[in-house]
């Protein structure tokens, strides 16, 4: 059982804390998921270094720590099977 899964829902406390991170993220995520596909791999291998650059020339505002946290979250969800909520 997880911590939230223990609080009360009351209690559950907001872990995320940049904002301007979780409004782009959604469409962060449709720049990014074909480089997860693995449809698109080249010889066995994902196009996952792609991924930064093609975060970055979308929103060159982003700092390379945010181009690597939106990248991780992104290639998490699509592990997942999920997609972004809005």
């Amino acid at each position: 059982m997880s911590m939230v899964d223990e609080l009360a829902p009351d209690d559950a406390t907001e872990r995320r804390r940049d904002s301007q991170l979780r409004g782009i993220f959604v469409e962060a995520y449709d720049v990014l998921e074909p480089f997860f596909d693995p449809a698109n791999n080249w010889a066995g291998h994902s196009h996952e270094h792609l991924a930064f650059r093609a975060l970055h020339e979308r929103f060159p505002s982003l700092s390379q720590e945010q181009v690597f946290v939106i990248v991780t979250a992104a290639k998490r969800v699509f592990s997942s099977g999920g997609a972004p909520s809005s």
